[in-house]
């Protein structure tokens, strides 16, 4: 095993960040400051939605945006079979059932028909997860929700500054969920955020995260009053003040690092072009792809081995591959809390054997994706059939 491992994602820190933060430890506001509102509505203007409401982590604002939609004990929430837990875990989080729906094979994108068909009499949100950075079929899911009443929720943690149609993804669905973890476009260290165009939605988020309170320490401190009501039952999901501070330092970044991404995501392509066990998922022509992760799907039946030994022998050139991901539906808390068994969803618990993800960040040098696809090569002429 290399000890020099290239990660499969990273963060981007430059001096500019480290000042903006050192900036905000040294004033007055650490947290509920002003830098909050700030952030806030420089994510918004930069996806086009009216209001953002900034949380501490995605998972958080998946919760807030669930809670906001107005998920209740029994309701429930489908939600594709390919995410990350958090995507249903903040369903049961409400005390809702998430129904996984399953995905295309070939862009592993949450399948319209499949959600429409699971939807009952107690659905009330459908959850789409911009799977990799690539935008869903919103078009066809927007028709679904107003068809049945539902509230249509964009899962865009992997795709911020991605497009669909020409639209920005935050613009797309009733409420948007972005995460600014390291391995994201942009970091506050942890931290997530929900946008919205609904005034009335925005408000009600901005209670959840602080206890159901009306007011913030920032606003009573404004107004000259200790006074405070506690509306609803909320969370502590405040972000810092120096989180922000960080977002707004990379935030300008971003469109420069997501054209770097989507050049190493090029030349992955024209790599696999030439390669027989490396599948790059399909793009849509009508999408401008963030590339949060750059996935392959591994032709299994052409090579004389398993996705594991695979893993392992990247692994040991010192290329950090990864696996996104085990579907929620086979992990043993859903099969064990709501008896989800193999066969809920065929095609994401076929091609889930077959994943992985390899390096993909704008930090990496054309050194890095030159032995990132010297290595795919190597794995090829050992192990292909």
């Amino acid at each position: 095993m290399s000890r020099n491992l290239l990660p499969y994602g990273r963060q981007s820190l430059d001096d500019a960040d480290i000042a903006a933060v050192v900036e905000v430890l040294r004033s007055a506001w650490l947290t509920t400051g002003p830098k909050v509102a700030e952030f806030e509505g420089a994510v918004a203007d930069f996806v086009g939605a009216r209001a953002a409401v900034a949380v501490s982590s995605g998972t958080a604002a998946l919760h807030t945006a669930l809670y906001a939609a107005g998920v209740r004990t029994g309701d429930e929430v489908i939600v594709p079979a390919m995410t990350f837990v958090a995507t249903a875990n903040a369903v049961v989080f409400q005390g809702g059932i998430p129904v996984f729906a399953d995905v295309h094979p070939q862009t592993l994108l949450i399948d319209p028909s499949d959600a429409e068909a699971k939807i009952t009499p107690r659905t009330k949100a459908i959850v789409a997860v911009d799977y990799a950075g690539q935008p869903c079929d919103y078009d066809a899911l927007r028709t679904i929700t107003d068809r049945h009443g539902l509230v249509l929720i964009a899962d865009a943690c992997h795709a911020l500054g991605a497009a669909y149609k020409g639209r920005k993804v935050g613009t797309l669905a009733d409420l948007t969920v972005f995460s600014f973890h390291p391995v994201k476009h942009i970091t506050t260290g942890e931290g997530g955020m929900v946008v919205t165009d609904d005034p009335a939605a925005a408000l009600t988020m901005r209670r959840f995260r602080n206890h159901g309170i009306a007011t913030d320490h920032h606003q009573r401190t404004a107004h000259d009053t200790w006074y405070y009501e506690m509306i609803d039952l909320g969370y502590n999901y405040r972000i810092t003040d120096f989180q922000c501070a960080l977002g707004l330092s990379q935030l300008p970044k971003l469109p420069h690092w997501i054209a770097r991404r989507r050049a190493i995501a090029h030349r992955y392509d024209h790599a696999c072009s030439n390669l027989s066990l490396f599948n790059p998922l399909a793009v849509r022509p009508e999408v401008d792809h963030a590339y949060h992760l750059y996935v392959v799907r591994l032709a299994l039946e052409e090579c004389r081995t398993s996705r594991d030994l695979i893993f392992r022998a990247l692994r040991a050139q010192g290329i950090g591959v990864n696996v996104h991901y085990l579907p929620p539906h086979l992990h043993p808390y859903y099969q064990r809390r709501f008896g989800y068994r193999a066969g809920t969803c065929p095609v994401a618990e076929d091609v889930h054997t077959r994943l992985l993800s390899i390096p993909l960040f704008p930090g990496m040098c054309d050194q890095d994706v030159d032995t990132v696809i010297r290595a795919m090569h190597a794995v090829e002429e050992c192990y292909a059939s």
